[in-house]
């Protein structure tokens, strides 16, 4: 949705956190603040055998891709310079 309107008409506090544009009724949070429980977040680690599992799984993708796209890419740019 686009708005037009660039609430020149000042803003209205309707309730405690909350104003409203008076021209075209845009609501605007003034108290909003990011909820995070207090202390620092747990840093949270796979286990050896899901990370070995893991970067297998990504090895073996990357040997499977086709080799040519790379070339595929660099000859349309070759053919578009000369």
């Amino acid at each position: 949705m686009r708005s037009t309107c660039a609430h020149r008409g000042g803003w209205s506090a309707r309730t405690r956190g909350e104003a409203r544009c008076r021209d075209c009724g845009t609501v605007r949070f003034t108290d909003y603040g990011a909820l995070r429980p207090p202390g620092l977040p747990h840093a949270l680690t796979p286990k050896r055998r899901d990370a070995r599992k893991a970067d297998r799984a990504a090895a073996a993708w990357m040997a499977n891709l086709p080799r040519k796209v790379v070339w595929w890419g660099l000859g349309s740019v070759a053919v578009g310079a000369g």
